[in-house]
């Protein structure tokens, strides 16, 4: 079974409003082995919303559609879905029955507004809303199936939980599953080549690369008629691409690296520290978003100035006015200075240009050293991640995570 998901208003054409609707409805979907092929979004506009549910309805066994059912002027989703189908809107006895219900929770009074809710189309089957005034509404012809919900977020998703689920996981006949790897410190391109021959890799699972700042995830995707025979093959694909790739990749699905690295420190009773110029605690934020990282996090130093580095990490000024605070000497010390000062098994630090001014020759902008410190050695690397400041911070911290993570993979 396949679905075209449309989503309607003028605020998300505008960019006012996310729409973030279309992604849950989505993921939903596929969870029951429905093959979401298209997604439109479209203004509050009769013929177009209306020759977007023509076509979507002749195209696809399932159109879902979000938006325009309120009681204001613009909201006309019903009064287009009536003439589609060519029925008329009568008064829901069972609508009333749930505003009642929920005008009585919230204290608040029956208006004229709200009579227009009551109103449906009378060919419809009513999804009833525990949570707002407009009710879902379901239509059925020829085997095609139209599904219209408010574009209100949490009211859609109750709505998908408790009707459009159920209902569609006992018709669709086919098993969807993804499966992504998250892969850091190495290009896309560079990636791809590593992975040689797709066709032998991955046989029947289809392989995404999605790049971001912080590295690129690879999403595998099958469609199966049974998930006992889409686990296998996913296994098997990522079992081949991990041959080529696994010192690449650090966790599955939405694990980040900040989780991937907690693991580890816990599981080898490690702690540690962190000293950040260029990144400004962007580290120590990433890391202490993970639940429970007070077992291995002890503390984090934002040494901006280089009176800083000198006072709390005990960097000497000599080194500063010899190589510059922008040095693989400066990273050192500044790794092993935070290590030393609290007492941790590792230190991390992070002196950089982020930009966009500051740069020389010598020095241009996106250079930056990450410092590591343990009780057997101190190291500092180079990198150039560009002169976007924001990306830059981004990318230094995923640099300094993963370089942790690779030190923690040796550590006896």
């Amino acid at each position: 079974m396949n679905c075209s998901i449309l989503t309607i208003g003028d605020e998300l054409l505008i960019g006012q409003v996310v729409n973030t609707n279309a992604a849950y409805i989505s993921r939903q979907l596929n969870t029951i082995g429905i093959d979401v092929v298209r997604m439109v979004t479209i203004g509050d506009e009769e013929q177009v919303m209306r020759s977007a549910i023509q076509e979507s309805f002749a195209r696809v066994d399932l159109t879902i559609v979000t938006g325009g059912l309120g009681p204001t002027h613009d909201d006309i989703t019903k009064k287009v879905l009536c003439n589609f189908f060519q029925t008329e809107l009568v008064r829901s006895e069972e609508v009333i029955e749930d505003i009642n219900h929920l005008l009585q929770r919230r204290n608040l009074v029956w208006s004229a507004a709200t009579e227009t809710q009551a109103l449906v189309p009378k060919s419809a089957q009513i999804i009833r809303n525990n949570n707002g005034t407009a009710p879902g509404l379901f239509f059925e012809q020829n085997e095609h199936y139209l599904i219209a919900m408010p574009g209100v977020p949490f009211e859609m998703e109750a709505m998908m939980q408790d009707f459009v689920v159920p209902l569609f996981k006992s018709k669709s006949k086919k098993f969807i599953l993804h499966r992504t790897l998250n892969t850091t410190g190495i290009g896309e391109a560079v990636l791809f080549e590593k992975l040689g021959n797709l066709k032998e890799l991955l046989d029947n699972v289809k392989l995404a690369f999605l790049p971001s700042p912080s590295g690129t995830r690879l999403r595998l995707s099958i469609i199966e008629t049974t998930q006992e025979s889409a686990e296998r093959q996913i296994k098997q694909a990522e079992e081949n691409i991990r041959a080529k790739t696994d010192e690449y990749i650090y966790g599955v699905e939405n694990e980040t690296m900040a989780d991937a690295i907690g693991t580890l420190l816990k599981e080898k009773q490690l702690t540690i520290s962190t000293a950040e110029s260029c990144t400004g605690g962007y580290i120590a934020n990433q890391i202490t978003n993970v639940s429970g990282s007070s077992e291995y996090f002890e503390r984090g130093i934002i040494t901006y100035s280089n009176r800083s580095k000198m006072e709390l990490l005990d960097v000497p000024k000599e080194m500063l006015e010899q190589h510059g605070s922008v040095s693989k000497e400066v990273a050192e010390a500044m790794a092993s200075g935070v290590r030393t000062k609290t007492g941790t098994d590792i230190g991390i630090s992070t002196t950089g240009i982020a930009g966009p001014t500051g740069g020389t020759p010598e020095k241009p902008l996106g250079l930056v050293f990450i410092g590591y410190s343990d009780k057997k050695m101190t190291l500092a690397l180079k990198f150039h991640f560009g002169d976007n400041r924001l990306r830059f911070k981004e990318r230094t911290a995923q640099a300094a995570l993963n370089l942790l993570r690779k030190k923690l993979l040796q550590h006896d």
